[in-house]
């Protein structure tokens, strides 16, 4: 298995993995509620620098010679930035301006924005894999937090974040009418 920042040309694998992550979000994120639009717009945006999908701000994993696995993060104080593209976009269908997305992160934290393992490659600690390497990313840049968010009542999630050292931190969020709660890491 290799784990490694991810390419252009990964997006055929990688974007419907991090497609089943994002979930209802996506739909918000592209501007659209269809599928098959929403696909081929986070296509064209993974292939892209400089946005919050960007393969840029990707970590791959191998396995048997293609991608089983993805993990998408950035640094809080980027992720207007990020959004800006997207928003742009968003506007220029819709006409509307003034547009912004809820906040996932802080502005001092290095955060988990998804991750997702390949149904055929479940159950085999790819995303622990991931996670590591999103943490060891975090602190070869000199980011001392690190944070994500679950979906309230995915008990299951929370306790697997909370095992590698994750804690709610009380701040709750609504986004595509889902509940998250966020939570937070320190680096030593």
């Amino acid at each position: 298995m290799m784990i490694r920042t991810a390419l252009p040309e990964d997006a055929h694998a990688a974007v419907p993995l991090l497609f089943e992550a994002i979930g209802d979000i996506t739909y918000i994120l592209m501007g659209t509620d269809d599928t098959e639009k929403a696909l081929e717009a986070m296509t064209f945006w993974f292939s892209q620098p400089a946005n919050r999908l960007s393969y840029e701000n990707c970590i791959v994993i191998e396995a048997e010679g293609r991608v089983a696995g993805a993990l998408l993060a950035y640094h809080g104080s980027e992720l207007t930035a990020l959004d800006r593209p997207l928003l742009d976009r968003i506007a220029s269908i819709s006409g509307e301006s003034g547009l912004s997305f809820p906040q996932e992160a802080m502005i001092d934290e290095y955060y988990l924005d998804s991750i997702a393992v390949d149904n055929a490659f479940r159950g085999q600690g790819l995303g622990k894999q991931l996670m590591q390497a999103f943490e060891e990313e975090g602190a070869k840049r000199g980011y001392p937090r690190l944070a994500l968010i679950v979906e309230l009542g995915n008990e299951n999630a929370k306790r697997l974040y909370a095992a590698q050292g994750y804690q709610a931190d009380g701040h709750q969020l609504e986004i595509a009418g889902h509940l998250y709660e966020h939570m937070v890491k320190r680096l030593p």
